[in-house]
């Protein structure tokens, strides 16, 4: 493992090891056994910062699930753009079904927002939130849909295990901070 990297001429140092990242997902994927034992829901990753993040964490859920994508993008190097563009759309027929986003990383929580309001405009019986990483300090109002954190994390920005920089690092097995 290395303690410094460069992504895209910006240096980053180790933040969270991928042993670390893997336990955590094994109890998450475990309390998601629990919680929707004898349902089957539907969860839809937040491409494509979720894609690493919701294979693994799928290695860790037993319970019957069908997985679904919807791609947003929302940054521009290391800031939050605050504009939403969709760039491939939500699955249909979430009605009376019990869906689970899982992101990558919640920071200002305008992505979020946005999918949420276009998940329960289909009346999905319930709706709720897994994200790797939280950023608390970072939210703009609050979202009590999320309810499965790996990490609360400072506002600062990460790059790895699915998060890029300038669409590079997204391969990165963990994740560093920016220094």
């Amino acid at each position: 493992m290395m303690n410094k990297i460069q992504v895209d001429g910006k240096s980053f140092e180790i933040f969270l090891e991928n042993e670390t990242i893997s336990k955590r997902i094994r109890l998450i994927g475990i309390q998601l056994n629990v919680d929707y034992e004898n349902r089957c829901p539907i969860l839809i990753g937040v491409l494509n910062g979720s894609f690493v993040f919701m294979a693994d964490l799928l290695k860790e859920v037993h319970i019957a699930c069908e997985i679904g994508f919807i791609r947003i993008k929302s940054y521009e190097g290391t800031e939050s753009s605050g504009s939403i563009k969709e760039a491939f759309g939500l699955p249909d027929g979430l009605e009376n079904r019990d869906v689970l986003i899982i992101e990558d990383i919640v920071d200002t929580g305008l992505t979020l927002e946005y999918i949420l309001e276009k998940v329960k405009a289909q009346n999905p019986a319930s709706v709720q939130v897994c994200s790797l990483l939280f950023k608390p300090m970072a939210l703009k109002s609050p979202i009590p849909e999320l309810t499965y954190v790996g990490f609360e994390i400072p506002n600062e920005f990460v790059v790895g295990y699915g998060l890029d920089y300038n669409d590079l690092g997204r391969n990165l097995k963990d994740i560093y901070r920016a220094v």
